[in-house]
């Protein structure tokens, strides 16, 4: 397996295939501290978190370190497997440059995957080509080809994803393209200790009835349905790959009343804390000894 690498004054950049020789290892907890792009030009099976998707043809992937990554079918195909750290590029403080931070990751439905249209898999597959020909090369020049390549992708990334996922209404900046966006950083962000519609209207200075109307006006999921949703994929988080208990998982998350947070985490999952720990660890074992 072929990892390349560019490491300089803490900005860390690679690429790896993705084949069934280096499948094992990009799913441990080598590269958990990295941001992770992953390209399938012709699709697979992928397990971010909790939730599993499945591309018949060419997709894209967008993990942070936060979330957990299980590349677990490439149909016999090969992909590339890109890892970096914020000292290398930072979304967030860059953000007017690629725009992409709540859309490709941290975004609004939690989905980790971006479908690339056939019309946009060859610019994308050459991207990957560009980047692993660059890694060849030994450029002073070589850090700033490598963010420009990767800014690149991102913004074609983010244009795509606006289009599968909203229709293309958001490309219009005049029409306040950014404040669905600006919620969801708001929300990762701030989830564990503000968990009212109220709470985030205030952060971005509107009403809460004018945030709530604009969400509905653009077909998204009510805030706050946002915000349940990203404290209970937290609590989920915790209970699989922690030991705390379900009242130190409440008090985590900002719930001084256990119980209230035990009747939250049911009514948005359909059972208690403590069995969906056991009935998630239970299968994940079963799916240990089948491989």
């Amino acid at each position: 397996m072929k990892q390349q690498v560019f490491d300089n004054n803490f900005k860390t950049i690679g690429l790896i295939h993705v084949s069934q020789e280096s499948q094992n290892l990009l799913n441990s907890e080598a590269y958990k501290s990295y941001i992770k792009v992953i390209y399938l030009p012709q699709g697979g099976k992928v397990k971010v978190d909790f939730s599993q998707y499945s591309a018949a043809g060419p997709a894209l992937f967008f993990v942070t370190p936060s979330q957990v990554l299980n590349i677990q079918d490439l149909q016999g195909n090969e992909g590339y497997f890109i890892f970096y750290n914020r000292d290398f590029y930072c979304i967030e403080i860059h953000d007017e440059e690629v725009a992409c931070d709540g859309l490709l990751f941290n975004n609004i439905n939690n989905v980790s995957m971006t479908c690339v249209p056939d019309q946009d898999a060859e610019f994308i597959t050459n991207l990957f080509t560009h980047i692993e020909t660059e890694f060849a090369l030994k450029d002073s020049s070589q850090e700033e080809m490598l963010r420009t390549y990767l800014k690149q992708l991102f913004i074609k990334s983010a244009r795509i994803w606006k289009q599968q996922h909203l229709g293309g209404v958001l490309t219009d900046r005049d029409s306040d393209p950014d404040c669905f966006r600006k919620f969801t950083l708001l929300v990762d962000k701030h989830y564990r200790n503000k968990h009212t519609v109220a709470d985030y209207a205030d952060l971005l200075l509107v009403a809460p009835k004018t945030l709530t109307h604009r969400f509905k006006r653009l077909n998204l999921p009510q805030p706050n349905e946002i915000i349940k949703n990203r404290i209970i994929l937290e609590a989920k988080r915790l209970l699989v790959h922690t030991d705390m208990k379900a009242k130190e998982i409440a008090y985590n998350l900002g719930y001084e009343d256990p119980a209230y947070f035990s009747r939250l985490f049911f009514i948005k999952t359909g059972e208690s804390p403590s069995s969906f720990r056991t009935k998630y660890l239970m299968k994940s074992n079963l799916d240990e000894i089948e491989i």
